[in-house]
């Protein structure tokens, strides 16, 4: 477990390098605070590349943040792939959009920031960008980017704002 690393803290020392956003998201998980390294998806209602990133199994303590685009009818992330990141080494995933089984999600060992949830699944196409310059809530943010996220909001830095 890493150490909690205060959003307001970090806003109050470092307020010219963090990008804030907006105040939209709900807390599923266990870990309400986590943060890491950033890798960026961009997918809108098929969560493709979500699931093959995560298959990797190579999250090495990071952050996933998906851009879907804010999509209201479809959830990017459910117990499965919940699972799959806690496997795979991941600290947290950020979506911009909805998720499902939240109650499952809500045992796990994972800290995951949406915009709420939904049941239906998102559907198959293969589609979506790994890697790419997101721009959501109020942030710009690409990958390697640092993110920090707690019950007070989610920061993002282009560099570690601490030191472990």
């Amino acid at each position: 477990m890493s150490t909690i690393i205060a959003t307001a803290d970090l806003c109050d020392d470092f307020e010219r390098e963090v990008q804030i956003c907006e105040p939209i998201w709900h807390s599923f998980g266990q870990n309400i605070a986590f943060h890491g390294v950033i890798e960026t998806v961009k997918c809108y209602e098929d969560n493709s590349v979500v699931k093959s990133i995560l298959a990797e199994k190579n999250g090495d303590g990071r952050v996933l943040v998906v851009d879907a685009g804010a999509s209201m009818r479809r959830a990017h992330l459910g117990d499965n792939l919940a699972q799959q990141a806690v496997d795979g080494g991941w600290v947290g995933v950020i979506v911009y959009g909805l998720i499902r089984d939240s109650a499952i999600i809500n045992t796990l060992p994972i800290g995951v920031k949406a915009l709420g949830t939904h049941p239906l699944k998102t559907e198959k196409r293969n589609e979506g960008q790994r890697g790419v310059a997101l721009h959501f809530a109020g942030v710009q943010v690409k990958s390697g980017d640092y993110c920090y996220a707690d019950s007070d909001g989610i920061i993002f830095a282009e560099r570690a704002l601490h030191s472990d």
